[in-house]
């Protein structure tokens, strides 16, 4: 909690306007929300606990516990995306001045995932995937097209983009549905890079980022070293090389596992540990009912993880 209001502290303002009722600050609502859902509370369930734990408040210079009506409301301004930025910002900087990036040495690992809407159970999914099998099936007698679930069409997607050094989250992009990943490639790459003083380092990402459109604006708009492996798209049926120059690039660097390792491309899996980390320690699944907030959700955990 107090870390949470050290690094509000240094990234958000006082209050969100000037006729704000000052009965409460930024940072201090924001280390509330840090705790609330780092307890996996509810906001009455937040409120209750600490009026139950003054001393906490005493730690951040609060004499009284925010309503859970207040803390909702706290959450809506402070989870935007430009404030989250900032914090964002903030946390580099700290990161930077203890040399924990590294990205000079070390890639710029990208990857998504996906959370769950809601809390279900093993034989509540179970069920409910042998209902959708049973629909696909009448639809191919009928000779219809199977269409994406409406389950899919609301799953909740988080990218980030981590330093493979430290574990530490540079870049986040939160959306809804399983679609594909290079389109949310530009926004992750592009916030890391404004973030860090090492303009030049490299960046690796899995073949679902795969594309000429993808290296280019990496290398020629960032002046990055892209490593993606050339895996989407159909094959050749001549069995030639891919195309496109950096497509045909990544598939010489990338051939071997010598090779992959002696470009730094086997380091992309600490992506993969952070994902891993963050639901193992937060959870899997979101408290939020709407998509705006579900983000704000994985946003928050962002920030928590860092």
């Amino acid at each position: 909690m107090q870390t949470a209001f050290a690094l509000a502290c240094g990234s958000l303002p006082l209050y969100s306007s000037r006729f704000s009722r000052k009965d409460f600050t930024l940072p201090q609502l924001f280390a509330c929300l840090v705790v609330k859902d780092h307890l996996k509370r509810s906001y009455r369930g937040a409120e209750a606990l600490l009026r139950d734990c003054p001393e906490w408040l005493a730690d951040i210079g609060m004499t009284k516990p925010p309503d859970h009506n207040t803390l909702w409301h706290a959450a809506k301004a402070l989870m935007s995306e430009h404030r989250v930025d900032k914090v964002l910002d903030t946390v580099a900087q700290w990161a930077d001045q203890q040399r924990l990036l590294q990205l000079d040495s070390h890639p710029l690992a990208v990857d998504s995932t996906s959370f769950e809407s809601h809390h279900v159970s093993r034989h509540y999914e179970r069920r409910c995937q042998q209902t959708r099998d049973r629909m696909r099936a009448k639809e191919r007698e009928k000779g219809r097209k199977s269409t994406r679930s409406g389950t899919i069409r609301q799953l909740p997607k988080l990218a980030i983009g981590v330093a493979t050094a430290s574990h530490l989250i540079l870049s986040a992009w939160t959306g809804t549905g399983a679609g594909a990943d290079h389109p949310h490639f530009e926004p992750v790459v592009f916030d890391a890079w404004r973030l860090v003083p090492h303009r030049s380092f490299k960046v690796a990402a899995d073949a679902g980022y795969d594309g000429e459109p993808t290296h280019e604006l990496a290398r020629q708009d960032m002046g990055l070293v892209t490593l993606i492996p050339p895996g989407s798209g159909r094959l050749r049926k001549d069995g030639g090389p891919p195309g496109g120059r950096w497509r045909r690039a990544m598939k010489r660097l990338l051939a071997t596992s010598e090779s992959r390792k002696r470009c730094g491309y086997t380091k992309r899996w600490q992506v993969e540990t952070v994902n891993s980390m963050m639901k193992r320690n937060q959870g899997s699944a979101l408290a939020g009912k709407s998509p705006r907030s579900r983000r704000r959700d994985m946003l928050l955990r962002v920030i928590k993880h860092r």
